[in-house]
């Protein structure tokens, strides 16, 4: 079964996440931490969505912060394109395609240009979910933000 096959088959059944988040020394930001939540999945034809609520919890805090996301898998025969809908689906933003780049791994065919900064990403398929690892370079970031999608 191909990579993509794989992907299509365990989205519509993950329903939580846990991600860390990581400045590197480059980083202005300092947005080091860690979330977690769950995931509402809605199908229709060859797109899935996921609404992702939980908290937020910096390192070195005790308080969370509410976080929400809307992301959109279009699934295609040769790669997965990935869109943010925090402003709704018609404002959709295109974050970026992902293709095989092995039978376990999908990757960002090119970076995501967002003002100055760049986004790209790497896909890993598990036997109970994903992991998205997320990478943000640019003159005030230097991001790393790992998220881990399971089934259970």
């Amino acid at each position: 079964m191909t990579a993509i096959i794989r992907l299509e088959t365990l989205l519509p059944n993950l329903s939580r996440f846990a991600f860390s988040a990581q400045s590197g020394q480059a980083s202005a930001v300092g947005w080091n931490g860690r979330g977690e939540g769950r995931i509402e999945v809605t199908r229709e034809n060859h797109s899935v969505r996921f609404f992702e609520s939980g908290i937020f919890t910096l390192d070195g805090q005790t308080r969370n912060a509410p976080m929400r996301n809307v992301y959109r898998w279009d699934i295609h025969p040769d790669r997965i394109a990935l869109s943010h809908e925090r402003r709704g689906a018609d404002a959709a933003v295109s974050l970026f395609d992902l293709i095989v780049e092995n039978d376990d791994t999908l990757v960002s065919a090119e970076v995501h240009q967002c003002a100055a900064d760049a986004y790209s990403a790497r896909l890993t398929l598990m036997d109970d979910g994903i992991d998205l690892a997320w990478r943000i370079v640019g003159p005030r970031k230097d991001e790393r933000i790992l998220y881990h999608y399971r089934t259970r």
